[in-house]
């Protein structure tokens, strides 16, 4: 069977079996395109079965794609991305496996080694610092506070905050559900002070639209029948984050993620339990929430210099 066919097929199986989001599977069609151009230039061959996937194939492909910017007079592939493109390799195979048509084992496909960014988060008085910034005698301002204190206080992603309505979120309890990475849902409880925020800006509302948090903008089209009209777009809440983070005076890049950074940063500086901050970010794999651990840096010095014999 050629690649070109199977590549389509496990893309569908992806989007209804799987439920992977359009960006998702978009990406892997993509990353496996390049994976099938690279491979008929190595080859030589204009169609590619599957039981062309070989070792060699796998090692010529991933020197194709270590040198891919030098080759085509741009910049390298980073480490990171280069992974991208293993990973979406290996599920197709995997897929290719299941279905037991002959092709490359699965597990021959080894990640490279990625060092993880240093995660960038802000203590409570510099996000403290970007709340006193904002006028809240407008309803901009009173949208602004409910998003910075909705991303600090829940620990959402910047996609599921813009994805909220109105009847997402149970300001009484103070907790709702979101639906995040992999279509997982996972629970979001957000303080006292969070949800009166939010309450004050939907009562400045004189709409009836259902999301959340609108866009103010003036250039908006014809009315969008979708639900989605004036909702708010990620790009217009990093320019909000952004844009209080600098009247702040706060120097370090600072993004809706950052915030997400610095939720669950206060949460292990607080004692929290790494699983329930896992379970809480939504988090997959253990290890993705392990980058959070270098908080604990500060609690080291106090041990070291308590437990810690000194020389005289």
């Amino acid at each position: 069977m050629y690649v070109a066919d199977l590549i389509d097929e496990f893309l569908e199986h992806l989007e209804i079996e799987s439920g992977r989001s359009k960006k998702t599977i978009d990406n892997y069609r993509l990353y496996l395109e390049r994976f099938l151009e690279l491979s008929q230039e190595i080859l030589n061959k204009d169609d590619i079965k599957a039981s062309d996937i070989t070792k060699e194939l796998l090692r010529k492909y991933r020197l194709r794609l270590n040198r891919f910017g030098s080759d085509n007079g741009g910049d390298d592939l980073k480490t990171i991305t280069q992974a991208y493109y293993l990973i979406a390799l290996r599920g197709f195979l995997k897929y290719l496996s299941r279905r037991e048509i002959k092709s490359l084992d699965p597990s021959l496909v080894e990640l490279p080694h990625v060092v993880r960014k240093q995660v960038t988060f802000l203590h409570f008085d510099e996000v403290e610092d970007m709340l006193e910034e904002i006028d809240l005698s407008t309803e901009s301002g009173l949208r602004d506070r409910a998003i910075i204190e909705l991303l600090y206080s829940g620990g959402l992603r910047v996609s599921e905050l813009v994805g909220l309505n109105r009847d997402s979120i149970n300001l009484e309890k103070r907790e709702f559900v979101v639906r995040g990475k992999g279509s997982k849902d996972r629970p979001i409880f957000i303080s006292e002070t969070c949800a009166d925020r939010v309450r004050d800006y939907l009562d400045a509302r004189t709409d009836s639209l259902p999301a959340l948090f609108l866009n103010n903008s003036k250039n908006l089209q014809a009315v969008d029948t979708s639900g989605n009209y004036r909702r708010i777009t990620p790009r217009s809440v990093e320019r909000i984050v952004e844009k209080y983070a600098r009247l702040a005076g706060i120097t370090k890049h600072v993004s809706p993620h950052t915030l997400r950074h610095s939720f669950a940063t206060d949460l292990l500086m607080n004692g929290a339990d790494i699983r329930a901050v896992q379970s809480m970010l939504g988090h997959a794999d253990i290890s993705t929430t392990q980058i959070y651990t270098h908080v604990t840096d500060a609690h080291l010095k106090e041990i070291h210099e308590k437990f810690h014999s000194e020389t005289t």
